[in-house]
């Protein structure tokens, strides 16, 4: 059976170019990518759901096959819900694989006919992160090269630069 629909998860705080690299060449593959954007209880966000989902929207709309969303419950019943068996994820490093091979296989324990596909970033996006992005915005760095531009927008207003 032809899976037409790949989910990919994730917090996205915030959406990266490497997110979006990745959505991008998923969106040539697939009829629909749907970015689940995941409400996380043991993160503390820079950003809400809401305006992580608005993010990752406003930074997506050069794409027509992606849907945004939140979610909190597990990604397989999230999946199903979507009448989808396959999820996306990235994998920027040899340390990603690990953690990533564990989620596959705890996932398709539970939802047998559950694919994991991976995709590596653009290697000239390879080593950006979510993470490092809020890290260099709250010392005051420029993240214009990381992130879209309604990212950016929003990160400046959260960490204004000090004069």
């Amino acid at each position: 059976m032809r899976t037409d629909t790949v989910i990919y998860p994730g917090t996205f705080d915030p959406i990266t170019n490497g997110h979006v690299d990745l959505v991008e060449r998923a969106s040539r593959l697939f009829d629909k990518v749907v970015l689940a954007i995941a409400y996380s209880e043991k993160k503390t966000p820079l950003f809400s759901l809401e305006q992580r989902v608005e993010l990752c929207t406003a930074s997506l709309t050069h794409l027509d096959n992606v849907e945004v969303v939140g979610f909190s419950n597990l990604l397989i019943d999230f999946a199903r819900s979507k009448g989808a068996r396959c999820v996306l994820r990235g994998l920027r490093a040899v340390a990603d694989f690990e953690y990533e091979f564990q989620l596959a296989n705890m996932n398709r324990a539970m939802y047998p006919d559950f694919e994991s596909i991976f995709l590596t970033p653009s290697e000239h996006l390879s080593y950006i992160s979510s993470s490092l992005v809020r890290e260099i915005a709250a010392l005051n760095g420029d993240i214009s090269p990381f992130v879209p531009e309604p990212v950016n927008t929003a990160v400046r207003e959260r960490y204004p630069r000090n004069t």
